[in-house]
C-alpha cells in the first residue's frame, strides 16, 4: 500500500509544523504525520484517543447550525413597555439629580465661600461621571438606553421619547422638593434624604429582563486530556525523529489567547467605529454641543436669585422648564417616528441643537421674571427635542448591533466637554460679574454645533445615496464583471499549462539578454 493511499484512508486533523529545512525536514514532517495517524486510529464508536481529535457532528437534539448565533428579534411591545417604565425612572434620576442640585448652589457657595466656577464643579463632575466614568449614575443611564434598543425597533423613537421623559418629570418634582428639604433640614440633611430616594432605582433596574440569549454556534472542541495527549505525543515523536526545531504548540496557544483577549475587548468597545463616517460626524458635533448644553440649566436658578427673584420662584423656573420638557420629549419621539421625518432624522436633530443655542443667545434680553419664564418655556422645548433624539440618531447611524459600543465610545469622549462646560461658564461669571456672557457662550457653541451637524449630515446623506446607487448598478450588471474575471482566470490557466512548452523560448530570450549585456559592457 502506497504512502499517499495510506494517508488518504487514515487522514486526521493534526497540527502542521514548519519544515526544518530542505527535503529532509519535509520527510520528517511526513513521517511524523504518518506516525500520528497510526497512533490515533479511527474507531467505530468514536471513542478512545481519536475522540479528542475527530470533529463530531451535532446531535439531533442540538439546534441546526443555520440558526446558530442568532438572537431573537425585538418584540416592539409586550414586556418592553415595562422596560420603558423602568428606564423612565432610571433615566429620570440620572439626568435630573445633578440638575436639581443647582437649588443648593447659592447656599453651598455662601457656606464654603467659593466662587461660581468652583461650585459649578459639583454638577459638572456628577454629569461627567454619569456619561464617561462608568460608575455612579452611569449605572442608571447606560443600561436604560441600551435595553430599549433590545426591545424596540419600529417603535424605538417613541419608546426612547417616553423613557427620556423621565428626566423632566423628576426635575419638575425635585426642584420644589429640594427647596422644601433645604428649608427644613439644611443642605446636608437634604442630601441624605435624596440619597435614600435614589435607592428606588434598584426596583426600576429589576424590570430590565434579558430578552433572550443568542444560541452559540456549535464548534468542535478538543478536551483538555486530548490536548495534553496530543502535545505529549507530538513532543515525544519530534524528539525521537531528531527534529532540530521546537514544536510551536505553546506559541500557538499564546497567540490564540492574545487574539481572544483582543476580540473580547473589541466586543465591548468596537474601535472600528472610528472608521465610520456617520459616527465621526455625530461624535464631533456632540462633543462640541455638550460644551454649552448643561451650563444654562445649572445657572438658571442662581441667575434668578442674582437679579432679585425669591427662592421658590427661582426654583419654579426649573419646574416650568421640566414640564415643557416632559411634553416635548414624547411629542418629538412621535414626530421623529413619522415616515416624513425618520428617513432624515439627522436634519431634525441638527435643527434642535441650533434652536437650543438660539434660546440661550436671546436669554440676556429677559430683564425680569416674565422674560425668564418665556425663556424657560422655549428652553424646555428645545432641550426636550435634543434629549429625545440624542441616542436615537446614534442608533440610526450605526445600527442596533453596534449601538452598545457606540454609546460607550461617545460617552467617554463627551464626558470631557461635559466636565468643562459649567466651570467655564462659572469662570465667565466670575470674570465679568454678569451671567449674560455665560449664556452667549453656550448659545454660540450650540449654534455652531448644530450648523456643523446639518452641513456634514447633508454630505453624509449624499455620499450614502451615491454608494447605494453604485451598489445597485453592480447588482444589475454583474455579467461584464464576471466575464472579465473568467477571461483572466482562463488566461492564467493557459499560461500555467503552457509553461513547460515555453521554457525553450524563455531560455533563448535570456541568452539574448546576456549577449546584449556583454556587448554593452565591452
Amino acid at each position: 500500500m502506497s504512502l499517499s493511499a495510506f494517508m488518504g484512508t487514515h487522514r486526521r486533523k493534526v497540527t502542521v509544523f514548519p519544515e526544518s529545512g530542505g527535503r529532509a525536514g519535509g520527510d520528517r514532517v511526513l513521517a511524523l504525520t504518518c506516525h500520528l495517524c497510526m497512533k490515533f486510529p479511527k474507531t467505530e464508536a468514536g471513542k478512545g484517543s481519536s475522540a479528542a481529535l475527530a470533529t463530531r457532528s451535532p446531535s439531533p437534539a442540538m439546534p441546526p447550525l443555520a440558526n446558530a448565533g442568532q438572537a431573537p428579534g425585538p418584540p416592539d411591545g409586550g414586556w418592553g413597555w415595562a422596560v420603558v417604565c423602568g428606564a423612565f425612572v432610571s433615566i429620570g434620576f440620572a439626568y435630573a439629580f445633578p440638575k436639581g442640585l443647582a437649588i443648593f448652589f447659592k447656599e453651598i457657595q455662601d457656606f464654603f465661600g467659593t466662587s461660581y466656577s468652583e461650585v459649578a464643579w459639583v454638577s459638572s463632575i456628577m454629569l461627567a461621571t454619569t456619561y464617561g466614568a462608568g460608575f455612579g449614575l452611569a449605572l442608571n443611564l447606560q443600561p436604560s438606553v441600551i435595553i430599549i434598543g433590545k426591545y424596540f425597533l419600529k417603535r424605538r423613537p417613541i419608546a426612547n421619547g417616553l423613557a427620556m421623559a423621565g428626566s423632566p418629570v423628576m426635575l419638575c418634582t425635585l426642584a420644589p422638593l429640594n427647596q422644601f428639604l433645604f428649608d427644613n433640614f439644611g443642605w446636608r440633611g437634604s442630601f441624605l434624604i435624596l440619597g435614600a430616594i435614589l435607592l428606588h432605582c434598584c426596583v426600576a433596574g429589576a424590570l430590565f429582563r434579558p430578552i433572550g440569549a443568542a444560541t452559540p454556534p456549535v464548534k468542535p472542541q478538543v478536551t483538555g486530556k486530548g490536548k495534553d495527549a496530543l502535545k505529549e505525543e507530538v513532543t515525544e515523536d519530534a524528539m525521537e525523529m531528531g527534529s532540530p526545531t521546537k514544536v510551536p504548540m505553546e506559541d500557538k496557544v499564546e497567540e490564540e489567547g492574545g487574539k481572544a483577549c483582543c476580540e473580547k475587548i473589541n466586543q465591548y468597545l468596537d474601535f472600528s467605529l472610528f472608521k465610520h463616517r456617520g459616527f465621526l460626524i455625530y461624535l464631533i458635533g456632540n462633543v462640541l454641543m455638550f460644551l454649552g448644553f448643561f451650563a444654562p440649566i445649572v445657572f438658571l436658578a442662581p441667575y434668578a436669585k442674582h437679579i432679585g427673584i425669591d427662592e421658590y420662584s427661582a426654583a419654579f423656573l426649573l419646574s416650568i422648564l421640566a414640564i415643557v420638557d416632559m411634553i416635548a420629549r414624547p411629542t418629538t419621539g412621535i414626530i421623529a417616528n413619522s415616515k416624513w421625518v425618520r428617513p432624515q432624522i439627522q436634519y431634525f436633530f441638527s435643527f434642535s441643537i441650533a434652536f437650543n443655542g438660539t434660546c440661550h443667545l436671546l436669554c440676556p434680553l429677559a430683564s425680569g421674571y416674565t422674560g425668564l419664564v418665556i425663556y424657560a418655556i422655549f428652553f424646555g422645548l428645545a432641550f426636550g427635542m435634543v434629549c429625545a433624539m440624542l441616542f436615537e440618531t446614534l442608533m440610526d447611524l450605526v445600527g442596533a448591533a453596534r449601538f452598545t459600543s457606540a454609546v460607550g465610545l461617545v460617552t467617554i469622549a463627551e464626558c470631557c466637554t461635559i466636565l468643562l462646560g459649567p466651570p467655564i461658564g462659572g469662570t465667565l461669571i466670575d470674570t465679568f460679574g454678569d451671567y449674560k456672557y455665560m449664556f452667549i457662550k453656550c448659545g454660540a457653541v450650540m449654534v455652531l454645533a448644530g450648523t456643523f451637524l446639518f452641513i456634514m449630515n447633508y454630505y453624509n446623506y449624499r455620499m450614502l445615496a451615491k454608494e447605494e446607487k453604485e451598489r445597485k448598478a453592480k447588482e444589475e450588471n454583474p455579467k461584464p464583471v464576471r466575464t472579465e474575471n473568467e477571461g483572466r482566470n482562463s488566461w492564467n490557466k493557459e499560461t500555467t499549462r503552457d509553461g513547460p512548452e515555453l521554457e525553450p523560448l524563455s531560455k533563448e530570450q535570456e541568452g539574448l539578454k546576456e549577449e546584449v549585456n556583454g556587448i554593452n559592457e565591452v
